[in-house]
């Protein structure tokens, strides 16, 4: 069902909403099917997401294979994917004909992602771009999620070659937080971004009708003023940003504030702007815009709350979003419901969820693209 009245109760910087920041387009043109291979680096912040010091990458025709090198390559595609707070929480090792996927820790955010929930949801949207990356060079990834040690292990086959849609736009999608044109999508461009977001033991619920998406802004609007009131999440949230370029090359993580239409100045200054102009009021006011000026919102949710299906919703946003970026429309995380434990509840069970826990809520439509956030170098995130 792609449009769900749902009848729910009552209940300056655009980085705020916690999870993945953007990895944003390389180049407009499409990308040939095969291996990932690096252009030379071109410089400044709209060149796109920056891998090992250049972007990636132009696609070159290669016989496919599992040597070290194209396992790198993969991985590169992997990085390319959203992250809480672009904290770009993953590690990859490389073995023969697999990949293992594990959490960071050290990157992870306590205060607005405590059990860790964000951080499996951005392994998930990892390894859904190294599947299609994958494929596209002629190899099956079939990821097992090894409860034991909370790692997903990717196995590699030979397969025929598809360079997917979701695939040629890896390096294209970006989560945007600007505004979008308020106009409905069509039938058949929500019915695939439905079919991409849905996933096995997680289910999308794309909500049109304005009432309903209304009574979502509800739960967004309270849910951010609890964490605004909160000095520890501003604390945690100052860590990520990075307000000037420099910063954010020198780092290669975080939240730009470029990336979402903010001042770009010395990390002095936009400290101090933040603590001035950055209230719950000035927030609300932007979210609330920003969903009256969207086509819809997605709701992810999962059968159960457990690190695999947190994976797995992981893994289905992904591909909802670059579904839509290969359809030209925009999306954002507002996860706030979902991030404030005590709000959590009450928005599932205005949602008639039950017992079931909502994953993410995001919202879409069609509007300019933000500059690009960074990656961090690949042998930052590669292990033994």
């Amino acid at each position: 069902m792609i449009r769900r009245e749902l009848v729910l109760g009552t209940g300056a910087l655009a980085i705020a909403a916690a999870v993945p920041l953007r990895a944003g387009p390389l180049r407009s043109d499409p990308l040939p099917a095969g291996p990932l291979r690096p252009d030379p680096p071109r410089a400044g912040p709209e060149a796109g997401v920056i891998v090992s010091g250049e972007p990636v990458a132009r696609l070159q025709a290669s016989s496919p294979g599992t040597d070290l090198s194209l396992l790198r390559e993969l991985v590169n595609a992997a990085i390319l994917a959203p992250s809480s707070h672009n904290t770009q929480c993953w590690k990859f090792a490389l073995q023969d004909r697999q990949i293992r996927i594990s959490a960071d820790v050290s990157r992870r955010c306590a205060v607005v992602d405590p059990d860790e929930h964000h951080s499996f949801v951005s392994l998930g949207c990892a390894a859904e771009n190294l599947s299609q990356a994958a494929l596209a060079n002629g190899l099956r990834a079939d990821a097992q999620f090894d409860e034991s040690d909370s790692t997903l292990l990717v196995h590699l086959e030979a397969t025929k070659p598809h360079a997917s849609d979701l695939f040629q736009v890896i390096a294209q999608r970006q989560c945007t937080r600007g505004d979008y044109d308020g106009k409905a999508l069509s039938p058949g461009e929500l019915r695939l971004l439905e079919q991409a977001g849905t996933g096995d033991g997680v289910r999308i619920e794309l909500v049109t009708a304005r009432p309903a998406m209304e009574r979502v802004l509800s739960y967004v609007v309270e849910a951010n003023t609890l964490q605004m009131d909160n000095p520890l999440f501003i604390a945690e949230l100052k860590k990520w940003l990075r307000f000037s370029q420099q910063e954010a090359i020198s780092s290669g993580d975080g939240l730009f504030t470029g990336a979402s239409g903010n001042p770009v100045v010395p990390r002095w200054l936009g400290l101090l702007m933040l603590d001035v102009f950055y209230t719950a009021h000035s927030e609300n006011a932007r979210y609330a815009r920003q969903v009256r000026n969207s086509a819809g919102l997605a709701l992810f949710v999962s059968e159960r709350s457990d690190r695999a299906h947190w994976l797995e919703a992981g893994r289905c946003y992904e591909r909802f979003a670059l579904q839509a970026t290969a359809l030209g429309v925009r999306n954002a995380l507002l996860n706030q419901p979902v991030e404030v434990a005590s709000i959590r509840p009450q928005f599932a069970a205005a949602l008639g969820l039950g017992q079931h826990r909502p994953d993410l809520v995001v919202r879409f439509g069609r509007g300019p693209a933000m500059p690009m956030s960074r990656r961090r170098p690949l042998q930052a995130v590669l292990v033994a």
